[in-house]
């Protein structure tokens, strides 16, 4: 029997609690995976160094992702249910923000109910830049958090680079100062203009058409289990409304 594949995105700004939220949910839904945008970063030596601040810039929406590559990644999972490269995710900090078990065992028992789906999360800080894609994406979530609370949690953050021959396994990246209100930020809200009324990634309404679910949860494990509660929500409905990609592959 063919088994759905529902390809869901969780978008939101570095440090915004994404990667965390779809940890949370792989560990409750049947049959699922993760993937993660950032190892689809382009190499070190590959990354454009910014006109006017003088740094590598990490996170420039056109530049910051081998974006052919991430496109046929999206496209043969969806198709095959299956993930075929290893991730660097391990080598990264990890900062572990818990929801209340209650809640999760509650949804973990209702998606046992639900109809069969693999579910393949995709976490990412630029995920709805590109429109293949978004496009790919049959559900659309993003986190949004205050612009005050990014920084903070950034200044507390370093990031492995990619694996490849001139860079080795765990190489850390680490913000230079500056590197946050210089780049991070600008790059979030360009990545993101087109999915808030009026570039307002801080206020403003999601546009209707860009499918995307808006989570604004408040700091700490009652914050996580909100945008859990959310994001749980929006899945279930799109398993039982039959959305999705079939394959008899799994």
């Amino acid at each position: 029997m063919a088994t759905r594949v529902i390809l869901v995105g969780i978008g939101g700004a570095s440090c915004s609690g994404k990667t965390l939220l779809a940890k949370h949910l792989v560990r409750l839904l049947p049959s699922a995976l993760l993937l993660h945008q950032d190892d689809f970063c382009p190499p070190e030596k590959d990354i454009p160094v910014h006109p006017e601040h003088g740094v590598q810039d990490w996170d420039d929406p056109p530049t910051c992702m081998d974006w052919p590559r991430l496109r046929d990644a999206l496209r043969q999972v969806k198709t095959t249910g299956h993930i075929d490269h290893a991730s660097n995710d391990h080598l990264n900090q990890h900062t572990e923000v818990n929801v209340d078990p209650t809640v999760a065992e509650r949804w973990r028992k209702r998606f046992a109910q639900a109809p069969a789906v693999r579910w393949v999360l995709v976490d990412g800080f630029v995920l709805y830049w590109d429109q293949v894609v978004a496009d790919t994406l049959d559900v659309k979530l993003m986190l949004r958090v205050p612009k005050e609370t990014l920084r903070t949690r950034r200044d507390q953050r370093s990031y492995a680079l990619q694996h490849t021959d001139d860079v080795a396994a765990g190489t850390v990246w680490e913000d230079p100062p500056g590197y946050f209100d210089n780049i991070v930020y600008p790059a979030y809200v360009k990545a993101h203009a087109e999915v808030f009324r009026g570039a307002d990634v801080e206020e403003g309404d999601v546009e209707p058409d860009s499918g995307v679910v808006l989570i604004h949860p408040p700091h700490g494990e009652e914050g996580m289990t909100e945008a859990l509660i959310e994001a749980c929500e929006a899945l279930l409905a799109a398993a039982t409304e039959g959305q999705g990609h079939e394959t008899d592959q799994l």
